[in-house]
């Protein structure tokens, strides 16, 4: 007889090859069949809500890695809130407006020179609905839920109009104003720059030493007499000595700053007297490769103030002043200051109503005010320059240095601050930065640090710039004079434009001129001129992103404000997050999030940022293609997504094996399943076995633990958890114990429906609790399970609650023990193994002498514990210390369970079985 017939061997269709490149498209097709996303909203639609509200990616290319590592933390975040009931809608939105666009599309378009703005236009909007579209169809592989039929865009007639809306409320609170400041400036792409758009790189720079000769003035005559020593001859020709690497800028130096607080020094080196910061001195003269010197008087910063320079090479006075911003950290404590170039130079400049002077076109040119350096690029400029400083006498030294450098984020060229008309949004009005700084307290910020990272940057930031010199966005509603240039910002104006772009959209405002959008009769307040002109400038692309609170969440029916969370790149700390909670807290009081999350940026395995010049660039696509999508989603919560994140390939193999473990487990528990209907063959908790009974504290403990990790957002702890949980806890030990118990028992006994029972506890609590990251697999698994009225999905379930009754810490300890003595078997057992006593770890009799302190537990234990050890026999002996002794087991192999039994052999007609398997055999119940 075939004896492996009688047996309960594993039957499932879930395959051991996952095979997820091929079978998650399927998966994916029925969730769009069943319309998984609109019967979540249905069935959720009376509970509370928990909205994650999406960051609009720019539309403009395939995803990356960070896009996919964004788009799975958000995911798994609002499946986890919708499977614990909460009513979680997603409504994925694109950026659409902005430079990264343009900058694109005119670089790809032949004659570009040439276009007109409308023609721009045309391009960017066909560009960036082809690419949302295109990043639509890459999220959705990742197997993100949400409302892809729906989403935001920022070009749309509805969104643009929320944008001008917001203006028009920042316009009537007094927010808005237009001045000349200085601004970053990229020349290359000829447009203002936010402060989220620059980024730092190492530059070689000249660094220049420039003396400013002080002009014989009444006020330099009163302080000789004053302050310097009496008994010393008068100083001949002295010369404040500033320092600078932008030699460019000093064609619009104005002034010098110095710092009221600091000790100065009049020194003497080599013939020349110059005035320079005490503390810095020595490092100067190291520099300069100048060793002797003599000190001739020491004074205060502030009593210097009011005296007089001549500018080095230009016919222009340059004044001594006073700012608590000039530092000892570099140079010479003197700083030169040019108000057209610098933004605490024109801060400084504006309380001494210094000129703004920024002779430098939107090329990075310098204009005809630059005299003979007109028509050179600043930077090329600097050579000449220092040339002419030097051909003067007033070049005290020169040399290179290595430093940090603000670049453009798009075009990677260095940029320049650059004074220019902009529009602005005024911070300190209505204590819009206080206000904001103490709503950042109320807000949860995850990881915590960010708090204060956060907080700094809106502090130390300067009035937001919101103008942009660009043609492909949101156009700022302003007029101007077209006889005295004055302004015109009417609210009432700006309204009645919103209402024409809700119903028209934006291209008729460079469609249309000035008088299609003004009333009639409408005349200049200053000149009483009935000419105007329409403003060319967009609004900056962060406010238009920024304003999706308004534009989004309190348009929209579905969604709430303020969100429940916003989730970013920890950039967007000087981007999105801050362009958000400014624009909210000026027109709602309240920041538009109750918490933020950040996460780090993406590395390569050696932690080098990824780059196409260094060919570490992995796409997701790529990886979706090969391991299929669930790998990347087991990858996001492998890392500690709170810093920096690495990937590569063998990051991704650790991620396939671990993704093996977790299904392989399951394909056993599946296996073994196959038999088990829950609603007739469940066994009733306290009729379950007593390691089964332990399983169900560990599974208690594990929802609680997982649950508690999902709602602290620490992910990582997720992988660690289910992963040890599945590989040592299950595979090496529960599951490989219930070997025996499950293929060698009746079906339908009583220890094997005990097993069974919590096996299906484990399969379908671990399923839910994987259901957010591993969303396709976990599908597959859910749909290879015997349920009594099964949710057609998954992701249609409720999280699993951890059943309190199951928790026994009295059986756990007992187990932790009976644990121990089963790892000091399982070395006794390799030993032998070793030595060829044996093979099977069943061809094996354990002999345990145990000390007193263990008899109790042992002999409750004792039928049990050769199947924990899984050996033939176990003979438990009284003594001092526990020992561990193997020997051969008795009698012989059963040809059914591979145990060892002295009755092997005593059974007609099946003498080749033991006494367990005769029993089941005779019965005829296999």
């Amino acid at each position: 007889m075939n004896y492996q017939d009688t047996l309960n061997l594993p039957k499932t269709e879930f395959k051991m090859k996952a095979d997820l490149p091929k079978r998650e498209p399927d998966i994916l097709k029925s969730w769009q069949e069943l319309d998984i996303y609109n019967t979540l909203r249905q069935e959720r639609k009376d509970n509370p809500k928990y909205v994650l509200h999406d960051g609009p990616p720019y539309a403009n290319g395939d995803i990356h890695m960070g896009h996919a590592l964004n788009k799975i933390l958000k995911d798994i975040i609002v499946k986890y809130k919708s499977m614990k009931g909460f009513n979680a809608p997603y409504v994925p939105g694109w950026d659409c407006h902005g430079l990264p666009i343009e900058y694109k599309v005119v670089a790809e378009t032949k004659d570009s020179d040439k276009l007109t703005k409308m023609e721009i236009r045309k391009i960017c909007r066909d560009y960036a609905i082809y690419f949302a579209g295109v990043q639509k169809e890459e999220f959705k592989r990742l197997g993100i839920l949400g409302d892809w039929e729906r989403p935001y865009l920022t070009l749309t007639n509805d969104y643009s109009a929320a944008v001008i809306e917001v203006f028009k409320e920042l316009v009537e609170k007094g927010y808005i104003y237009k001045s000349k400041k200085p601004v970053y400036w990229c020349a290359t792409c000829g447009t203002a720059l936010a402060e989220a758009e620059v980024e730092y790189k190492e530059v070689s720079s000249p660094s220049i030493f420039v003396k400013f000769p002080i002009k014989p003035t009444a006020k330099w005559e009163e302080f000789q007499s004053k302050i310097l020593l009496r008994n010393i001859l008068r100083i001949q020709n002295p010369s404040i000595l500033i320092w600078t690497t932008t030699p460019w800028t000093l064609l619009a130096n104005v002034a010098i700053a110095l710092n009221p607080q600091f000790e100065y020094s009049l020194i003497k080196v080599e013939g020349e007297n110059l005035i320079m910061a005490r503390e810095l001195i020595e490092s100067t003269l190291t520099a300069a490769g100048k060793k002797d010197y003599e000190e001739l008087a020491t004074f205060r910063g502030d009593e210097l103030e009011g005296i007089v320079c001549q500018h080095p090479f230009i016919e222009r006075d340059s004044l001594v002043i006073l700012g608590s911003h000039v530092t000892r950290e570099q140079g010479t404590g003197c700083v030169h200051t040019a108000p057209g170039h610098g933004l605490d130079d024109y801060e400084v400049g504006f309380k001494y109503n210094l000129p703004v002077i920024a002779p430098v076109d939107s090329n990075g040119k310098f204009t005809n005010e630059g005299d003979e350096f007109a028509g050179l690029n600043v930077f090329s400029a600097n050579k000449h320059i220092i040339e002419k400083i030097h051909s003067l006498g007033k070049l005290f030294h020169q040399e290179t240095i290595t430093h940090s450098y603000p670049h453009c984020w798009r075009c990677k060229h260095k940029i320049i601050f650059r004074a220019t008309d902009q529009w602005f949004i005024r911070l300190e009005n209505d204590e819009l930065r206080q206000k904001t700084l103490k709503a950042i307290e109320d807000v949860t910020w995850v990881p915590a640090w960010g708090e204060e990272r956060f907080y700094n940057t809106v502090n130390l930031r300067a009035d937001w710039c919101i103008s942009r010199q660009r043609a492909w966005g949101v156009p700022i509603p302003a007029f101007y004079c077209t006889n005295c240039q004055q302004t015109l910002l009417d609210s009432n104006i700006i309204e009645m434009i919103k209402n024409q772009i809700r119903e028209q959209g934006i291209d008729i405002w460079f469609e249309k001129d000035a008088d299609s959008f003004l009333p009639e009769g409408i005349k200049c307040k200053e000149c009483g001129g009935n000419k105007f002109r329409k403003e060319e400038d967009i609004i900056d692309v962060w406010f238009e992103s920024g304003v999706s609170h308004r534009a989004v969440l309190k348009k929209s029916q579905e969604l709430t404000f303020p969100a429940d969370l916003y989730l970013e790149g920890s950039d967007q700390h000087r981007g999105w997050f801050q362009s958000s909670i400014l624009t909210s807290m000026a027109t709602e009081k309240i920041p538009p999030y109750k918490a933020v999350l950040t996460h780090g940026f993406m590395l390569d395995e050696e932690g080098k940022a990824m780059s196409k010049s260094m060919g570490n660039v992995i796409s997701p696509l790529n990886i979706i293609d090969k391991y299929g999508a669930d790998i990347l989603r087991l990858w996001v919560i492998s890392e500690d997504y709170r810093g920096d994140v690495r990937l590569g390939q063998e990051i991704l193999t650790r991620m396939g094996e671990s993704y093996r473990k977790i299904r392989n487990t399951f394909r056993f528990m599946l296996g073994n399943l196959y038999d088990f209907n829950p609603s007739k063959d469940k066994i009733a908790y306290p009729d379950l076995m007593r390691i089964d009974k332990w399983v169900c504290h560990q599974l208690t403990l594990l929802i609680q633990k997982v649950t508690d990790a999902y709602e602290k957002f620490e992910f990582h702890l997720i992988y660690h958890l289910i992963l040890n949980f599945c590989s040592s806890f299950l595979s090496a030990l529960y599951l490989d114990i219930l070997k025996d118990r499950l293929y060698t028992l009746a079906a339908d006994s009583k220890k094997r429906r005990s097993a069974q029972t919590v096996m299906y506890e484990i399969t379908t609590s671990l399923t839910k609790l994987l259901a957010p990251v591993l969303s396709f697999t976990s599908e597959e698994i859910w749909q290879n399970l015997i349920i009594e009225d099964k949710k057609t999905s998954v992701h249609l379930t409720l999280f699993p609650t951890p059943n309190l009754k199951y928790l026994d810490e009295t059986t756990a300890e007992q187990w932790e023990e009976i644990l121990d003595v089963r790892e000091k078997v399982s070395k006794a057992l390799e030993e032998a193994r070793a030595s060829g006593l044996i093979g099977s770890s069943l061809e094996a009799q354990v002999i345990l002498t145990y000390p007193p302190e263990k008899e109790n537990l042992l002999r409750e234990y004792e039928d049990e514990l050769r199947f924990v050890f899984i050996v033939s026999y176990v003979e438990l002996i009284k003594g001092e210390e526990l020992k561990v002794e193997v020997k051969r087991a008795k009698g012989s192999k059963c040809s059914r369970c591979w145990n060892y039994s002295e009755a092997v052999g005593s059974f007609t007609p099946h003498p080749t079985l033991c006494e367990r398997c005769i029993k089941v055999v005779s019965h005829g119940n296999w």
